[in-house]
């Protein structure tokens, strides 16, 4: 199974791990937050994400969600970059997290990766189009 950490500004990974769980009902393994204060010591940060990276690793590796692609949880969470053992998806939504959670024993790293961008970018819908039947998502 891959481990998942969600690395974000703030309290959002653990708001979004905690409706997850409050979802499927059950608490889940080897997913872990990692709140970012931009204010802390970049070292110490880093050393922060290692300690998450370690207690979540497994032989499928590691799937660091960010918030945002740009900021600093994601500019922290690049240098962890290993193919194949630990990869980097920015953009975390909840639909994203549900499907990487339930998906991550069926594949591998890149089957995973690749069909969660593409979950999320599908996730994201304009209410109004959809009501009005002119669009999907």
């Amino acid at each position: 199974m891959t481990g998942i950490l969600v690395v974000t500004h703030a309290n959002l990974g653990s708001a979004l791990i905690e409706t997850l769980e409050f979802i499927l009902g059950k608490e889940q393994e080897n997913l872990l937050p990692i709140s970012i204060d931009i204010k802390e010591d970049p070292d110490n940060l880093r050393k922060k994400i290692k300690q998450g990276i370690s207690k979540v690793t497994s032989d499928k590796g590691v799937l660091i969600f960010t918030d945002m692609f740009g900021g600093t949880p994601s500019n922290l969470a690049y240098s962890f970059l290993e193919e194949g053992k630990v990869e980097v998806i920015s953009g975390v939504n909840l639909p994203i997290l549900l499907k990487a959670v339930t998906s991550r024993k069926k594949m591998d790293m890149e089957t995973l990766t690749s069909s969660l961008v593409e979950h999320g970018k599908r996730s994201i819908s304009l209410a109004s189009g959809i009501l009005k039947g002119t669009k999907r998502s």
